[in-house]
């Protein structure tokens, strides 16, 4: 995975005095992108601090007795369905477009597309929801 600049410079979801920035919230879901497995156990950490009823994480064990690791995460906003499943040296991402919870199409994405596409379904999710809003500073400031 390598960073990449959005096109949106400093776009905001303000809900009263309160913002969240897109960038930063992208830049925090890209956080230790440098060691994969660390970054899908991070990110799926924020997930479901984040927006817990939102989001599935699976976990799977590595052998009888070893730590579960994430294998997939499955995070519905709005109409839209974003999947990440990781096997344990790669990343595949997609997206599914929704409608009464049934999956009318489906599209791999590259894994920054794929964050970018999160980063802006979370901040539209922040908008109508001022527990998300909140739970997405917390999530940016520490």
């Amino acid at each position: 995975m390598t960073a990449r600049n959005t096109s949106s410079s400093l776009i905001a979801v303000s809900s009263g005095d309160s913002a969240v920035d897109l960038e930063l919230l992208a830049a925090s879901l890209r956080a230790d992108t440098s060691d994969l497995t660390a970054f899908v156990e991070s990110l799926a950490a924020k997930l479901e601090e984040a927006v817990p009823s939102r989001t599935k994480v699976e976990r799977r064990r590595s052998g009888m007795f070893g730590p579960k690791a994430v294998r997939r995460i499955t995070v519905d906003l709005g109409n839209r369905r974003l999947e990440l499943s990781h096997d344990g040296g790669a990343v595949q991402t997609s997206c599914s477009q929704l409608s009464g919870g049934i999956v009318l199409k489906r599209e791999a994405f590259d894994a920054d597309d794929w964050l970018a596409a999160l980063s802006e379904a979370l901040a539209a999710e922040a908008k109508r929801s001022e527990t998300t809003r909140k739970a997405l500073e917390r999530l940016l400031t520490g």
